[in-house]
């Protein structure tokens, strides 16, 4: 990989984040900053919903409790409050991203984010109302691609796999259109939020959206993509992250042990059906 948020605990209460996460609604009792005896038993996760918030519902309603983990998930719709609350302790820990993109966040913005395991993959697709295949695209069709740094330089590479475009030499993490050297059908390019590109489909020819939003679309990355990312040494796992000096922290141990399981695999491989694929 944007408004609201919410906690799936056993306890709910009404609450809102505080400490720059105003713009997100709440429908949870605890501030992710609660008491600290809360603190000490339950971790906090912020997740956006699909697959990743749905992944650690998994956990917290099969695995956690016979794990001694209070688990408690906090979903957010956009990919910049997760860190926020994740570098200010308003959370204690996200799962959202890949770390192309962490690595670009906290170059940005100064943070000190680390990952701590990678859980899965969201293979990033073409998708199309208006043609059947990528050669379809007609001469100055327009294409949406989400607006973030490195996934919108994962969406033209993809692009540029299939023969679209051809990209500069040496363009990078952080390549825009502005790094095509070729673009052989005069494709203009949309550049979007990555929630608002699955709802642009209506209006553009053709758009790159990200694995997760796709699933919420109900696209099937599978079965809908023109043309998808490949799995093989793909650099854009899903990432459980928290802030650096937290690693060791027993309650993020277990929870990435957990997301590292057997049963873990078996739910991603079949709620998913190829849509999300498990990364370790």
């Amino acid at each position: 990989m944007r408004n609201t948020a919410r906690i799936t605990a056993s306890v709910l209460a009404a609450g809102a984040l505080t400490l720059g996460l105003a713009a997100c609604g709440s429908k949870d009792s605890d501030s992710a900053s609660g008491s600290q005896a809360d603190q000490d038993k339950a971790l906090v996760v912020a997740a956006s919903p699909t697959p990743h918030a749905e992944i650690l519902d998994y956990v917290r309603d099969h695995l956690a409790k016979k794990a001694g983990l209070d688990l408690r998930v906090k979903e957010f719709t956009d990919y910049v409050t997760p860190n926020t609350a994740t570098q200010d302790g308003s959370v204690d820990a996200n799962y959202f991203q890949h770390k192309p993109y962490l690595d670009d966040y906290n170059k940005k913005n100064g943070t000190h984010l680390v990952p701590v395991g990678t859980v899965h993959l969201e293979p990033l697709g073409l998708y199309s109302h208006k043609v059947k295949s990528v050669g379809d695209l007609k001469k100055g069709a327009t294409v949406a691609v989400p607006n973030d740094a490195t996934n919108e330089a994962r969406a033209l590479k993809l692009l540029e796999a299939n023969g679209v475009i051809r990209l500069k030499s040496g363009a990078g993490e952080d390549a825009t259109p502005s790094d095509i050297a070729k673009n052989p059908k005069d494709l203009k390019f949309k550049e979007l939020e990555a929630p608002q590109v699955p709802r642009s489909l209506d209006d553009v020819d053709a758009a790159v959206i990200n694995g997760n939003y796709a699933v919420q679309a109900k696209l099937s990355p599978a079965k809908d993509s023109l043309v998808q990312e490949k799995a093989k040494g793909n650099p854009y796992g899903n990432l459980l992250v928290v802030k650096d000096g937290e690693q060791n922290d027993p309650r993020v141990k277990k929870l990435a042990k957990l997301l590292h399981s057997p049963e873990v695999r078996k739910f991603i491989e079949d709620r998913y059906d190829g849509s999300v694929l498990p990364a370790f």
